[in-house]
């Protein structure tokens, strides 16, 4: 699901991705317009912050730059995405302070994820209360593995598109993110034993995910 909520299969990809590579640069605008919205989503997400439609931008000039190299018949979407999340990448080690860059950008980012937008796919099963504090907890977790987390549950990409969108063997994101949700269900006891509010469907809802 993408930005106007329609589904978009492989194929409709495929069939773009025919015609830009025989010429008609019109249709690249097809693929950026289509993948605009998640595009932006990832980098915010990530901890671009205000700086993720300049990474996005980057990122759709370097998709095009290298579609010479992108293997014909794959899927177009994790392949811009891990585009995206390098991008961001550089735009942390450029910075100097890499780790309070990330940390004022995931101050920004919060309050986006605790509204409750009908794209994404998190807020289909967690109450306003129980979504903040999913956030916190999210706080508390280290980059790698927020980012899986990130990935398999607020971007909505199943295990074989995170490893790809973060560059990662499907291996490593299984056990990143199974550490990942131990983590976050622990800190969400704590939150619940803190605020008095319901923790074992506060366990029940990330236990989902494992």
């Amino acid at each position: 699901m993408e930005g106007d909520g329609s589904p978009i299969s492989c194929s409709d990809d495929l069939a773009v991705l025919a015609r830009v590579r025989a010429g008609d640069r019109d249709a690249y605008a097809e693929l950026v317009r289509r993948y605009a919205p998640v595009a932006l989503r990832t980098a915010a997400l990530l901890g671009a912050g205000p700086d993720a439609e300049d990474v996005v931008q980057e990122a759709f000039v370097k998709a095009y730059s290298a579609l010479g190299r992108f293997r014909e018949g794959a899927a177009f979407r994790p392949w811009l995405l891990q585009i995206v999340t390098n991008e961001t990448r550089n735009l942390h080690r450029s910075s100097g302070r890499r780790a309070a860059r990330e940390k004022s950008a995931w101050e920004r980012t919060e309050p986006l994820l605790r509204m409750a937008e009908e794209e994404d796919p998190a807020a289909a099963v967690l109450s306003g209360e129980r979504r903040t504090q999913l956030v916190r907890g999210l706080s508390r977790l280290s980059e790698v593995h927020r980012q899986v987390v990130v990935c398999r549950y607020l971007l909505d990409l199943d295990e074989a598109d995170t490893a790809t969108v973060l560059a990662l063997p499907r291996g490593t994101v299984k056990s990143r993110l199974h550490r990942a949700l131990r983590e976050l269900s622990s800190e969400l006891a704590r939150l619940d034993s803190v605020s008095g509010s319901g923790h074992e469907a506060g366990k029940r809802e990330v236990g989902r995910g494992t």
